[in-house]
């Protein structure tokens, strides 16, 4: 029987990649229930000596952050199902497309999209929408996040549609399926973690993007969560308390996504890495 050995080196690189990767996560927690006075003490205070919810009943208090943190819930949620179903459709078709040279040509052209830095279009962007009354409308900005991450997600979403044979939909084609049905209850199931993939994915992106909802939303009844935070640096200085505690909020959602479908995504990650 084969012994693995656990070599110390790899042990200690491991744990200091750990506590370098957890120590900043859990210095925003502890400044998130240190009261004003203790964030700025010295020496520093790895436990606090008292526990306070003060910052996160000013963040709620004093600012509209629940207001901002349904903005961005429902902004990142709808436009990551939109982008979804949208890069499934144009995956599927792409897929499925029998000629090579036109094919290649259009995942070259998505695979261009992704090198355009962002803010090389926000310029463009901001004139176009300026010009046709669509400024600071969350729906717009969606719009956008959507046409922002829909590139990548069409190639992942081509790359789990390559790996499901044809006589899967040969099969339910004989059973009376149309393509629209075969693709609802046959090809769809199969790659239900390369979806949850997918929407984690557009999620994230969406949920922490900042430098186009800054650009695109001008009130603040219509700010976004990483608006609001940038919002909280000014030339008086930073409110250390009260920016923890809306990073530790800001972090909730994306770690709830992981935290439901981390199988789903780790399966649907390592399904489309292998064949595009």
């Amino acid at each position: 029987m084969r012994k693995h050995h656990i070599h110390p080196v790899r042990v200690i690189l491991l744990i200091l990649f750990f506590v370098s990767a957890i120590m900043p996560l859990y210095w925003i927690l502890l400044t998130s229930f240190k009261g004003p006075k203790e964030i700025y003490t010295f020496p520093l205070q790895y436990v606090p000596r008292t526990f306070t919810l003060e910052s996160y009943r000013k963040l709620f208090s004093f600012t509209s952050f629940g207001r901002y943190f349904i903005n961005s819930l429902v902004l990142a949620f709808s436009a990551s199902l939109g982008a979804m179903v949208v890069s499934v459709a144009a995956g599927f078709s792409l897929s499925r497309y029998n000629r090579k040279r036109e094919k290649h040509g259009i995942l070259l052209a998505l695979y261009f999209t992704q090198t355009i830095p962002t803010f090389i279009l926000m310029v463009p962007l901001f004139t176009f929408f300026s010009k046709i009354g669509l400024v600071d409308r969350l729906w717009s900005l969606g719009t956008v996040y959507i046409a922002t991450v829909v590139a990548f997600s069409t190639i992942m979403s081509k790359s789990f549609f390559d790996r499901i044979p044809v006589s899967l939909e040969e099969a339910a084609k004989i059973d009376g399926c149309s393509l629209g049905q075969s693709l609802i209850r046959v090809i769809l199931p199969v790659t239900l973690p390369g979806m949850a993939a997918l929407f984690s994915f557009a999620f994230i992106n969406i949920w922490n993007e900042l430098f186009l909802a800054v650009m695109l939303l001008l009130s603040n009844e219509n700010m976004t969560v990483p608006v609001a935070l940038n919002s909280f640096i000014s030339k008086a200085g930073i409110s250390w308390d009260v920016m923890s505690a809306g990073i530790v909020m800001a972090l909730l959602p994306t770690m709830v996504v992981f935290g439901v479908g981390q199988k789903y995504i780790v399966a649907g990650l390592t399904e489309g890495g292998v064949k595009g």
